[in-house]
């Protein structure tokens, strides 16, 4: 993936998960978080051909 979009893609989930959090409440939130982040394994493993959750340090 071309990390100059990670930012852009950060800020909308979190725009998305705020709205939701203010109108729906807590279990709606719930649900979306659980869901973008299951939306998420799906996208790495779609992308790469695995599921790599380690985190990388410079």
């Amino acid at each position: 993936m071309n990390n100059q979009w990670l930012p852009l893609i950060g800020m909308t989930v979190g725009i998305v998960l705020g709205i939701v959090g203010a109108f729906g409440g807590l279990v709606p939130f719930l649900i979306v978080l659980v869901l973008g982040a299951v939306g998420y394994l799906v996208g790495r493993l779609a992308e790469t051909g695995e599921v790599n959750l380690s985190v990388r340090r410079k």
